[in-house]
């Protein structure tokens, strides 16, 4: 077993730390408080970080995308979580996996344009009745001779606003799911709200609404009844990289400033990191991080091997989002009432952690897989060696 990074991976950590500390952080306090930025800066962070070879990094190199292994990824992935949701999908991309089954001339239509950044693509799974479950959506495609037809609805659709086609979930049987690519201003396709959220700021929520939406055959992304397994597929991916990788690096830049003002502030001619309280929430920042990255690390080894990591990835989505909800309430109670100030993003960073043990399937959902999968497989599932 090799825990160390090799000059590769190292200076890959290095491009995408600068390019963040250049281009991203100054941008946050204007997003926090616009709650947008213009397309023409949009465009711009686009350009920069393509030049760098920064956009769909989980993409074959042959369509133009970086070609990183799933380890390499997280480490890069692991980085972006040092700034806000909005930029990273405005600077990297979001080209989610179900699109490498893109055949014929659904390539040049939906995969090309959303490795190249020439068009953005959104998954659209939830629903108002169907959220950690999503086996239960309702939204249905009829087969015709032309086609098929789409009706139904979704809802928090992050990036909904940005993006110029979905990759939508629907019924096409009592008990099959398949999953279309769905052009934005087809007939019947309307896009609703934006729901405002507590954090991440900028980064839009929409409610989508089909009512008979034409779908040619071309539409259907790989085999129909085959799009549960696709949804999971690209969800399994969104929990690594965007949610457990991400909170380790949101963790782990929390607890740099953390540490950092530690050792600044000063209360009875002492600076605070002097007081044991204190060192305990640094302390068990430090040792939940570490144990919270090596984990994802893990995850994303056993994905290069081919695999099966849906538990170890249900155990990521947990710890690593509990974790982080862990520290950055440490990060407020050591910044004490700065920490609760919008003068500090400390505040900020508090707000948006919260989500991470609800999206992408809530923590308690995933405590009962793991559960479930532990009664069946014992000590296997934690044990070294059986």
């Amino acid at each position: 077993m090799d825990f160390a990074l090799n000059d590769e991976q190292k200076m890959m950590i290095d491009t995408v730390r600068r390019f963040i500390a250049e281009e991203l952080r100054p941008l946050e306090d204007t997003l926090e408080e616009q709650g947008h930025l213009d397309r023409t800066q949009a465009q711009a962070l686009h350009e920069k970080s393509r030049a760098l070879g920064l956009y769909a990094l989980n993409m074959p190199a042959g369509l133009g995308g970086a070609g990183l292994s799933n380890l390499d990824r997280i480490l890069c992935e692991e980085q972006f979580g040092h700034t806000s949701d909005y930029l990273i999908r405005r600077a990297f991309g979001n080209v989610y996996e179900p699109l490498l089954h893109c055949k014929g001339e659904q390539v040049a239509r939906w995969l090309q344009p959303a490795v190249e950044g020439t068009r953005t693509c959104a998954i659209a799974i939830t629903e108002p009745g169907a959220g950690s479950d999503a086996a239960g959506i309702q939204t249905h495609a009829k087969k015709t001779d032309a086609g098929w037809v789409l009706n139904g609805s979704k809802h928090f659709i992050s990036d909904g606003e940005w993006s110029d086609f979905f990759l939508v979930s629907a019924r096409t049987g009592d008990k099959e799911i398949s999953m279309f690519m769905v052009d934005k201003g087809l007939p019947g396709f309307t896009v609703g709200k934006d729901q405002p959220m507590m954090g991440i700021r900028g980064t839009p929520h929409l409610e989508l609404f089909f009512s008979d939406v034409p779908l040619e055959p071309a539409a259907l992304l790989g085999e129909e009844g085959q799009g549960f397994k696709l949804a999971m597929g690209a969800l399994n991916v969104v929990r690594l990289a965007q949610v457990g990788a991400r909170a380790v690096g949101k963790a782990t830049h929390v607890c740099e400033l953390m540490l950092d003002y530690a050792n600044d502030r000063q209360q009875f001619k002492t600076r605070i990191g002097d007081f044991q309280m204190v060192q305990q929430m640094l302390a068990d920042s430090v040792i939940e991080i570490n144990a919270a990255r090596w984990m994802v690390y893990h995850a994303a080894w056993m994905l290069d091997q081919g695999l099966d990591a849906r538990e170890q990835i249900a155990m990521v989505k947990v710890h690593a989002a509990e974790t982080l909800g862990r520290v950055v309430d440490r990060a407020v109670q050591v910044f004490g009432g700065m920490g609760f100030c919008k003068e500090l993003p400390i505040e900020r960073y508090y707000r948006d952690a919260r989500i991470y043990r609800i999206f992408d399937g809530t923590s308690e959902i995933h405590r009962g897989v793991i559960a479930r999968s532990a009664l069946k497989k014992g000590a296997a599932l934690f044990d070294v060696h059986r």
